[in-house]
């Protein structure tokens, strides 16, 4: 099968197009530059350089292609010209379904996140639960806009499948700093680690090998205009400390913060981008995403698409082990 896939040099989407590939399938990625030391290699990988955000781009990358993966984002909580969310996330998903639909394709897996989902009160969140509160930030909204496209697309007649991955971790990318990965590096070094307080706030978390396998399980199961989420195991964050604790025999100190002193950081960030320019990483607006319940049940993803995701226990023991093999390579 040849697939077009966006995205590729991203942490889902790299780990993916390397799956995809090892099948055997030809698999066309789209990225914007060759020289990244992020591009998958392997002989069933074509590089075609382009953009999401430029249509012209897209056309020669996905002719002669049967599907699309479509995992491309501008992710985070902020970004000092906030348009960035949705030149990428809105526009640059409607350039690659217009491009599809007139070349044919045959269906789209389009890479979306629990995050749109919104928070959970006493049950996990299924698909088809409305969201109870407004967005607190750019990223959410436009990835919900873009889950609009994709279903407005389906009816246009472009098989669209949705998935949602929620806190991915896993062998991959431990740079960014609210990957779950760089999290557990730090503590895992004895490094002191912050958490939202109080410590039994729960979330969701998912092994990236499993989002990677659901990915393909949606291509293959999945039915057009159907949405599917792709999570582990529901778990508070002391729970998952704990876990950490035990696999790794770390000794480093948790300390639970108030959202109190996290505005003032929030605050503060504010203050040094005005005065040094320095990124923020979240202002004080989306404090709250990180002091609510976010648990979700991936029951349809696993009787309608067989995704069977593997124990937080053992997850947790391949990333650990990943990331000291990493330290001391």
């Amino acid at each position: 099968m040849k697939i077009f896939i966006t995205g590729a040099t991203g942490y889902v989407g790299h780990q993916l197009a390397l799956a995809l590939a090892q099948q055997g399938n030809c698999v066309h990625a789209l990225v914007r530059n060759p020289g990244s030391d992020r591009i998958p290699r392997h002989d069933n990988i074509k590089l075609f350089v382009g953009d999401v955000t430029n249509r012209n781009t897209l056309t020669p990358a996905i002719s002669g292609c049967d599907v699309v993966y479509h995992t491309a984002a501008f992710v985070g909580l902020w970004a000092k010209e906030a348009a960035i969310f949705y030149e990428v996330n809105v526009e640059g998903t409607r350039n690659v379904l217009e491009t599809a639909l007139e070349q044919g394709i045959k269906k789209i897996v389009y890479t979306s996140s629990c995050g749109v989902m919104g928070p959970s009160l006493h049950e996990p969140r299924s698909e088809s639960d409305p969201r109870i509160t407004g967005f607190d930030n750019d990223y959410e909204l436009s990835k919900f806009m873009a889950e609009n496209l994709v279903k407005e697309f389906n009816q246009r007649g472009l098989p669209g499948i949705i998935v949602c991955p929620s806190k991915v971790f896993g062998p991959g990318n431990d740079e960014h700093t609210f990957t779950l990965n760089k999290v557990i590096k730090n503590f895992i070094r004895g490094r002191i680690t912050f958490i939202p307080g109080p410590g039994r706030i729960v979330a969701n978390y998912c092994f990236i090998n499993d989002v990677v396998q659901g990915h393909i399980l949606a291509m293959h199961n999945g039915i057009a205009g159907e949405k599917y989420i792709l999570g582990g195991e529901n778990v508070s964050y002391l729970n998952l400390f704990k876990a950490i604790r035990l696999l790794s025999g770390t000794k480093a100190m948790l300390v639970e913060t108030p959202i109190s002193l996290v505005k003032i950081w929030a605050g503060l960030q504010w203050l040094l981008n005005k005065i040094s320019n320095k990124k923020i990483l979240y202002t004080t607006k989306n404090v709250h995403h990180f002091f609510c319940n976010k648990a979700y049940s991936s029951k349809k993803a696993i009787h309608q698409l067989g995704y069977r995701p593997v124990s937080l226990e053992e997850g947790l023991l391949q990333t650990i082990q990943f990331l000291n093999k990493k330290c001391h390579a």
